[in-house]
């Protein structure tokens, strides 16, 4: 964990209904001095959406060569990486190489859109690669319920992902940029 890093403690409820994943995970989520409460709430968002009993948040921020959120097999093979913003294209040739799967969820509205235009054509080699972007105005509304103390629930059906803490609910719907094969 980061030095100085914010605690969020997280009762995460997953309803998957396209991947016919549920379960409940207790997450202690470091939460670096730098991130955002934007950037929080994507990791945990896609956490859900890759929601599995072997996927782990890893030091993220305070680390250049890991994911924020990984897989690893029960042999310790890299499974999935899990990548938040818009990584290089050095990142990404690199996650691709080390791992079976990577999923990168872009998000920052008009930026995130310039650095895919910029993007694209250099990961059409990459099979296993998959692109999603998470609207700005999403991924807003997931940055107000963020709570140091979080029991969050994820329902996520036809690609429609519903998140609710308390009260509040917040709609996200992904937009795959590029499908990866997994």
């Amino acid at each position: 964990m980061a030095q100085k890093a914010t605690i969020y403690k997280v009762e995460l409820s997953v309803s998957d209904m396209d991947r016919h994943y549920y379960d409940t995970h207790k997450l202690t989520v470091a939460k670096h001095p730098s991130e955002t409460d934007e950037r929080l709430m994507v990791r945990l968002l896609a956490f859900a959406l890759n929601a599995h009993e072997q996927l782990e948040m890893t030091k993220g921020l305070s680390t250049d060569d890991e994911p924020d959120i990984w897989q690893k097999s029960l042999s310790g093979e890299l499974e999935l990486w899990v990548a938040l913003g818009l990584p290089s294209d050095k990142i990404i040739r690199q996650s691709c190489g080390k791992s079976d799967a990577v999923v990168i969820y872009a998000y920052g509205g008009r930026v995130a859109e310039m650095w895919w235009e910029k993007t694209q054509n250099s990961t059409t080699r990459f099979d296993a690669l998959q692109v999603v972007n998470l609207p700005e105005a999403d991924t807003a509304g997931l940055a107000a319920l963020a709570d140091r103390a979080m029991k969050m629930q994820v329902n996520i059906q036809d690609g429609e992902v519903m998140v609710s803490v308390g009260d509040a609910i917040v709609y996200v719907t992904p937009v795959v940029w590029k499908s990866g094969a997994r």
